[in-house]
């Protein structure tokens, strides 16, 4: 299944025989540490920097059907984010995972996001468009 939406994210959650998670991870663009001036000036104009993951969250696919109710919940926090992250979590017998079988994967996904293995994950910007961050 391709997907080309947040929209089609959560339809195709709804759609899958064990109900899922979904794993949000919220990260901020930066420039790296000892960044060089061709650097600041690449990220300046929005290329390049790093993804620092900054909040993460764990949501039934039915608590997060409109993104933009996912980006002002995520407003209250304070945190400043650029990026989210999404990965499904899928459930076992008929029910969801739980908020503490939750934890465990989140913590997994920013580590992968720490280091750059980013392809597993559906990215999405501020204004809800998919993004494509692979090279190529």
């Amino acid at each position: 299944m391709h997907i080309h939406s947040y929209t089609q994210l959560i339809e195709a959650a709804l759609a899958q025989p064990e109900p899922q998670r979904l794993l949000f991870v919220f990260a901020r663009a930066e420039l790296p540490v000892g960044h060089t001036g061709k650097q600041k000036q690449d990220f300046e104009q929005g290329l390049g920097g790093t993804l620092s993951p900054v909040l993460c969250v764990d949501k039934l696919p039915d608590e997060v059907q409109d993104f933009a109710a996912l980006v002002t919940e995520s407003e209250h926090t304070n945190t400043h984010w650029d990026i989210t992250f999404v990965a499904a979590l899928p459930g076992r017998g008929g029910f969801a995972p739980s908020v503490d079988e939750a934890v465990q994967p989140l913590h997994l996904m920013m580590n992968k996001i720490n280091s750059g293995r980013i392809g597993d994950f559906l990215a999405f910007d501020r204004q809800g468009n998919l993004l494509n961050l692979l090279p190529g």
